[in-house]
Parts: structure tokens; sequence; C-alpha cells
């Protein structure tokens, strides 16, 4: 009896869930961003709004920062899994807060659906105008005979991470200066505050165009769309150097099946609308095409690396 039971439980769940897929969306859906207003910000509003279209119903964006991304993400783990409930996430909330937080609100590997890694994204090495090095070697060679610091967004931050990967593969030491923000600190390497800093091309390009910031490299395999002339760090020496960053979409874990592989459809082709594309190559983002078991992959295979990083650099929270 109690197997027949279990097996009509299991059935009806079966069913409410079918019959909840066919029916979504019939609301509006949430959409946490775990930034204040910035960069992941409005690559999310860029693809929501073309998604929304497409499903036909409002879809609300709610900042909810805090602790390297786990507040909004703990929110969105507790949620109810109905699909109602999205997640825009940097994904070093799911790669490297692992190891940098002692303990953690919510179970990467557990908690989530992962629609999909729809973007990445590399740093570029700048300094300051009046840092006597116009390359990489120069900047090096400088690091190395004196005593330099270097700017962040904050501990733990991509920024953070790409410099102490950096310093780790070039044998260099330097002291590092968080800030709350990237933005904030950009502004003091362009100041002369400090010497040098990793940031988004974004960030960086514009300003080393007119002549505030000296760009020195750029921290993925790829050289940069926006600043095609600026190598690459693995090509200055380093060939096994590779820094690169992407935002996550997910849902909660037990979400419908149905529901998830639709929001990861409406994702793809919001990607691939004229508006979204425009702001990628604006923000120097690449497109991946990674569907949602080959975005969970890429995470999990992120998380290891950037894990020998934390442990390497010693980085706490």
């Amino acid at each position: 009896m109690k197997m027949v039971a279990g097996a009509v439980a299991a059935a009806a769940v079966m069913t409410t869930g079918s019959a909840l897929a066919q029916q979504y969306p019939d609301r509006p859906i949430k959409v946490v961003v775990t930034t204040v207003p910035g960069p992941l910000d409005a690559f999310a509003r860029a693809v929501v709004n073309q998604m929304s279209q497409r499903l036909k119903q409002p879809m609300v964006v709610e900042n909810k920062p805090g602790a390297g991304g786990n507040v909004g993400t703990d929110f969105v783990a507790k949620a109810p899994a109905d699909g109602y409930t999205l997640l825009f996430a940097l994904d070093s909330t799911f790669t490297v807060n692992p190891s940098l937080y002692e303990k953690m609100p919510f179970d990467v590997n557990k908690d989530f659906a992962v629609i999909g890694v729809p973007v990445t994204y590399s740093q570029m090495l700048a300094v300051g105008p009046n840092v006597k090095a116009n390359n990489l070697a120069e900047f090096l060679k400088l690091a190395k005979s004196s005593k330099m610091a270097y700017a962040s967004g904050g501990n733990g931050s991509p920024s953070h991470l790409t410099m102490a990967a950096f310093l780790g593969t070039t044998g260099t030491e330097m002291v590092h200066v968080p800030y709350k923000g990237t933005g904030a600190s950009v502004v003091d390497v362009m100041s002369g505050q400090v010497d040098s800093v990793f940031a988004v091309t974004s960030g960086i390009w514009p300003q080393a165009k007119a002549g505030k910031l000296k760009a020195l490299a750029v921290s993925g395999s790829q050289r940069s769309a926006s600043a095609p002339d600026v190598p690459t760090v693995a090509e200055l020496g380093y060939p096994q150097f590779n820094a690169t960053f992407a935002y996550v979409v997910a849902v909660p874990a037990n979400t419908p099946k149905e529901i998830q592989h639709l929001l990861a459809r409406e994702l793809a082709a919001a990607m691939k609308t004229p508006e979204v594309m425009e702001f990628n190559r604006t923000a120097d983002y690449a497109a991946t095409d990674l569907n949602p078991e080959a975005s969970a992959a890429w995470l999990r295979d992120t998380r290891k690396r950037w894990n020998q990083v934390v442990v390497q650099a010693k980085i706490t929270n």
C-alpha cells in the first residue's frame, strides 16, 4: 500500500508540474539581480526586456546585493520553485564564494537549476598615466623592483581574483587596495592614488583612449573586440594564463523541467536579438551559446580553477 501511495503521490506531483508548465507564465516574473545597478543589472534588463516581449508577461527586476552576491542568490534558492523567480548573478557567486566563505547559506550544486551562462567577459590591466610602464614587461619589471599597489572592486571580486591569479603566475608581489566597487578603484588609478587595476574593458578602454589610463593587457584567451590592439597576457609570455568571468541565469532546483527548458529557449532567443547583440558588443561580452548542461559543467570546472587561486593567494572574505 505504501508503494502504491508513493506512486500516486509522485504521479500527482508530475501532473501538477506539467499543468503548471502548460499555463506558464500567467503572471509577472520576478528577476533578482545580485548587484547594485551596474554592468550585470544593465545586461539583465536588456535580456529580460526581450524575454518579456516573447513570454507576454512583465519581468520585474529587483536588485538584492550583498555578501558577494550571496544575499540575492539565497533569496532565489528559497523562493517557490514555480518559474516565477529568476536569478541573474555573477558567476563568482557560484565559482568563488564556496571557497571564499567559510559557510554558505545555500548549496550551489543542489539548490539551483542553471538556465544558462549566456556571456563571458575578460578583465583589462591598466596603470595610471604617470606610471613609468608602457607595456606588460615594463610593468612587471617595475613591480618587482619597487613597492607597487593595485586596486580592486573588493575582496574576492573579479578584479581582485584576476590580479591574484596574475601575480601568482608571474611571481610578482603587490599591495592590494580593495574598494567598494570597481568604478571607484578605476578613478583612483586615474588620479594616481593607486598604481594599477584589472577591470572590465568597458570601464578601462574609454579612459585609455582619452589618455587617462594606459591599457597593458587583457586577461582572457582572446583579444577584446573593442580594443583589438591590446594583447592578452597569454600572448605576452604567459600562455597558461586565462582569467574569464561570466553571468549566470538560474532558478530554484525543483522548478519543473518544462519551465526550465522554456526559459532556456527564451534566454537563447533573447541573446540573438539585435538589441542584445548590440548591447554585448558595446559591453565587450562574448556570447557563449552554452545550453543548461554545458553551462553547469562550465561552472563546475571554473569553481575548481578559482579554488586553487583563492587557496594559493590566501584570499578570505
